[in-house]
Parts: structure tokens; sequence; C-alpha cells
């Protein structure tokens, strides 16, 4: 069993500690890496400040600061820092992670939570008990419990025909470019990219581009960007269209987001 200090920027630190909840806390740099690696407990990876891009087989996800990805034990993953972060991560035991379901899930983070987040990494990483931690760490499972999902999730394909249209996209999602203008660099038809798009991911063409802009325009709005500037942005022709789609799938504005993330930041 590794030593357990009272803070650590090694996660093995935080894994086999006798405590249900710990909390890691650490600053990277912009275009920091993190490569492939899992944990023996479930994580729910948060920064109170930057964004991260984390990568699965099955998934890539982009997380600003109001968001928190949920991963359960074992699940391999990799991170790039989209920026300066600094991270706030928990590491939940595996038994009290059961109910927060078997794959990876974006969140919501609210207020509370992130303040018991900040709270817990105020404590030693095997805070006494009982005491403060304890108390704080059974109020994060059930405010972890209680929050709400964000359908957003960028499934990965694993076809290498469609991975590197997946990673050019993903480089740049306000590219403007149809499935058959993609068939060239793939070496495959539009009408084969078509059939292989809903195989690899579950989405059609069009709407795993969709939830690429949706991830990127999260990440700007955490960012303070207006929603006329994501518009631009992504390639829509209007602040309007993005706005349509944007409702289409989520039920609410960009707008209703913009304004709730100025609040939470005041």
């Amino acid at each position: 069993m590794p030593d357990t200090p009272s803070r650590s920027r090694d996660a093995l630190a935080y894994q086999f500690v006798p405590r249900i909840v710990t909390a890691l806390a650490k600053e990277e740099a912009h275009g920091a890496a993190i490569a492939p690696h899992s944990h023996v407990r479930a994580q729910l990876l948060y920064a109170s400040e930057g964004v991260m891009q984390v990568s699965s087989e099955d998934g890539v996800w982009l997380i600003p600061p109001q968001r928190g990805l949920l991963i359960p034990p074992g699940v391999e993953h990799e991170l790039i820092m989209l920026g300066k972060v600094s991270m706030r991560t928990l590491y939940i035991e595996a038994g009290a992670a059961q109910g927060f379901g078997p794959g990876c899930r974006v969140i919501e983070v609210s207020r509370l939570l992130r303040e018991l987040i900040l709270a817990l990494v105020a404590e030693p990483i095997e805070y006494p008990l009982p005491g403060r931690g304890e108390h704080l760490a059974a109020l994060i499972l059930s405010e972890i419990a209680a929050a709400a999902t964000v359908p957003i999730a960028i499934p990965w394909p694993r076809d290498r025909r469609l991975t590197g249209i997946c990673s050019a996209i993903m480089r740049q999602p306000g590219a403007q470019r149809t499935i058959e203008e993609w068939a060239g660099d793939a070496g495959a038809s539009g009408r084969t990219l078509m059939r292989l798009f809903p195989k690899e991911t579950g989405l059609r063409y069009r709407q795993w581009v969709q939830q690429v802009h949706l991830a990127d325009a999260f990440c700007r709005l955490a960012r303070g960007e207006s929603v006329g500037q994501i518009a631009s942005a992504l390639g829509y022709a209007s602040p309007s269209a993005f706005t349509t789609m944007f409702r289409r799938i989520l039920g609410k504005t960009p707008q209703h987001y913009l304004t709730e993330w100025r609040r939470r930041a005041d």
C-alpha cells in the first residue's frame, strides 16, 4: 500500500486510503497531457478552473468548470489540458459508486458540490473519523447522486477511416465539410462513410458533428464568449441558427446557460 501523506499529487496515493471519498488537488499547465491510465476507484474528474479533454476508447468529453465527468473504476482514459487547469478531482470507493451507473457520464456540478469538493481538498487524505471530512464525503455522494446528467458525449469510432475524420473535426469544429468532401481523405466513398458513422458511433454524421459543436460551445460559454462569437466560430450562418440547434438537443437556449454560468461566477 502506498504512503498516504496529508496531500499528494500522485493519484495512486488516493486509491487505497480507508475512506469512501478522497480528493486530489493539482495544477496543470496548458497542453499538459496525462497518458492512458485507470483507477481502482471511481473518479469524478473536475476542474475548478480551465477545460480538460478526456478520452477513452468509447468517447471524448470536453469538461469545463461547471461540469464533471464520472468515470467508473477500471476505465482507461487520458487527458489533455486545454488551457491552465486547476484540477480538483474525487476518487470514490467502488462500492459507493455502484449507483452512479456503468458508463462515463457528464454531470452538472452545482455550487454546493463545488464548495464541498474544495472543502474536502483542504482535509488530509486520511481525514479523521468521525469528523468534518466524513460529513463532507457523505454530502458529496448525495450531491453526485442528485446531479443532472448532461447529454454531451462524443462517441469515438474504431474504424481507421473514421478516426482520421473525427480527429480533424475535433481539431477544427467549425470546419464546414460534407461527408462527401471527407471521403477523398478517408479513402472511402461518401456512401460508405454514411453507413459507418451510425455503425461505429451510434450517430449519423451530422448528429456526431453537432455533439462536437455542443461540447465546444459549453467550453466557450465557460470562457465567457457570447452566443454570436460561438455561432461564428462553429460555422453557423447566424446566432439564431446555432440557438435552434442547441435548444433542439438540450431543451434550453445557450443564452440560458450563459446567464447561469455568469451567475455562478459572481
